[in-house]
């Protein structure tokens, strides 16, 4: 297990490359399969890689929270992805190993059958999942990619894990106090792969008082982007008269939101357009590679506080 930590600590100074490294794992051969599915998670977000541990139960949890482990004198609870999955594993095999994951600064062991090895891959060989994928796995599956002698692998959307487990996109908490700005001709294009973090970007714009155009991945929103551009200077005005700010998230299939972020700010039709980095990868290293290609802000996702004083902030 050292050795594969070690190998993920090493392969984290990929950002800006539009490339990504996933951990494959398998949650075990679901009844009535003839094969275990490979699934992945991006190894920025893997902490640790241990034997699964001793667990403490813990009353009134969610079913998929298996219960509690202490990991160096900190408490955090351990989801066990097959539960979580409604997945029938053959002979109720239990997982054997914890991946320990940490998103947005909280931290969490993930309880899987066996774990694999790390592959690399260009964003732009990841695609967003079939729609009929999509709705067997309730929005779990955020990305797909085919792996030579792996064959289909399916990425995880740990937003919504987390969001499912411990609700806290349903904390209306979160919004108390926010700022507004109550005028619907300013404009934020918005760029994620996650449905639930869609979802509180959208909510967190709304309470602002402005409009949101949603897009699904840093290539949809350039798509988007360059069509704007295209209609404003047909119309005889700058790309600021039609979009005041772009939201992107760092991790996203086909064009990742550092080269999203690198275009914009390369190109002379979009000059003076704010670009806000909204990632869940909380490091310095990736704060500082979103500096490196030119974003005038980074801000950790769910603090819809801090998003909206951003937002507000760069669009005075």
């Amino acid at each position: 297990m050292s050795k594969l930590m070690q190998s993920i600590d090493e392969r984290t100074k990929l950002a800006g490359t539009n490339k990504m490294e996933i951990l494959l794992f398998s949650l075990g051969k679901e009844e009535g399969m003839d094969h275990e599915e490979v699934y992945g998670i991006n190894v920025f977000k893997v902490r640790e890689v241990m034997h699964k541990p001793r667990i403490t139960k813990a009353p009134d949890m969610p079913k998929a929270i298996e219960g509690m482990v202490n990991l160096r004198g900190v408490t955090i609870p351990v989801i066990n992805l097959a539960t979580y999955c409604g997945m029938a594993i053959e002979n109720n095999t239990p997982p054997a190993i914890m991946i320990i994951t940490e998103y947005n600064k909280n931290v969490q062991g993930f309880l899987v059958q066996s774990v694999d090895n790390i592959e690399r891959l260009a964003w732009d060989d990841v695609k967003a999942p079939p729609p009929m994928m999509d709705s067997q796995r309730g929005g779990l599956v955020t990305a797909v990619t085919e792996i030579e002698n792996k064959g289909l692998v399916m990425i995880m959307d740990v937003e919504k894990i987390l969001a499912d487990t411990a609700e806290f996109d349903k904390d209306e908490s979160l919004y108390q106090g926010m700022p507004t700005i109550n005028d619907l001709s300013v404009t934020v294009l918005f760029a994620d792969d996650s449905g639930v973090a869609r979802k509180q970007v959208a909510d967190t714009i709304k309470k602002i008082g402005i409009t949101g155009i949603s897009t699904i991945n840093g290539k949809e929103a350039w798509f988007k982007l360059n069509d704007m551009a295209d209609k404003a200077e047909a119309e005889g005005k700058s790309i600021t008269d039609v979009v005041n700010l772009v939201l992107t998230d760092v991790e996203m299939p086909e064009m990742d939101g550092y080269v999203l972020t690198q275009n914009i700010k390369s190109d002379p039709r979009f000059k003076g357009l704010p670009v806000v980095m909204h990632s869940s990868l909380s490091s310095e290293t990736n704060m500082s590679m979103g500096e490196k290609v030119g974003a005038d802000a980074y801000v950790a996702k769910f603090q819809p506080l801090e998003l909206a004083n951003t937002i507000i902030g760069l669009i005075g």
